[in-house]
């Protein structure tokens, strides 16, 4: 029997593969040969550290934190939208609440590296993005398509809607932009 450990393992590249930009263009993403620090742990930076590569968010300054937010807003805004077609999902009713939670991942993917669910409570919320259970799609979404975050609902959810679309901008208005972080 395979044990969830090696599932999360095996699948944990493709996750974060998919929630960077690159995953929606034709091109692989790109490798580098550098080494980073995830957790006080030096490795080879690969497509699943590249983002931790870059500057840390609390060094950035205000512009460099609006670009970042503003870069991993819309590569989640475009994941949500891809995971929903691709899944048969669909976003709630009210628009306001898959804005909000689609802001949080892009604050966390920014902050952590990752797009750790924003919907939880987390003691340590490095450890949590590193271990990749709740780093979106989290384990419920992908084993029995379980959103707690009513980010992606199943048809016979009574707060869906029919979209399963949301754009760019609409994220933006509907949550305030991209300040916040």
């Amino acid at each position: 029997m395979i044990s969830l450990t090696t599932v999360l393992a095996t699948f944990s590249p493709l996750l974060w593969a998919l929630s960077s930009t690159n995953a929606f263009t034709s091109q692989p993403p790109p490798r580098t040969m550098s080494r980073v620090i995830v957790a006080g742990i030096e490795e080879p930076a690969t497509t699943t550290t590249r983002c931790s590569a870059k500057k840390n968010s609390a060094d950035m300054t205000d512009e460099e934190r609006e670009v970042a937010m503003d870069k991993a807003l819309k590569a989640m805004t475009a994941f949500s939208n891809k995971y929903t077609t691709n899944t048969g999902t669909y976003y709630c009713e009210d628009k306001g609440i898959p804005a909000v939670v689609i802001k949080g991942l892009a604050e966390h993917k920014v902050t952590l590296g990752t797009p750790l669910c924003p919907c939880r409570f987390y003691e340590d919320k490095e450890k949590e993005a590193k271990e990749g259970y709740w780093n979106c799609p989290c384990a419920p979404m992908r084993e029995r398509h379980e959103c707690h975050c009513m980010l992606f609902l199943t048809e016979e959810n009574d707060f869906a809607g029919d979209d399963q679309t949301i754009s760019y901008e609409e994220v933006k208005d509907r949550c305030g932009g991209c300040e916040g972080l």
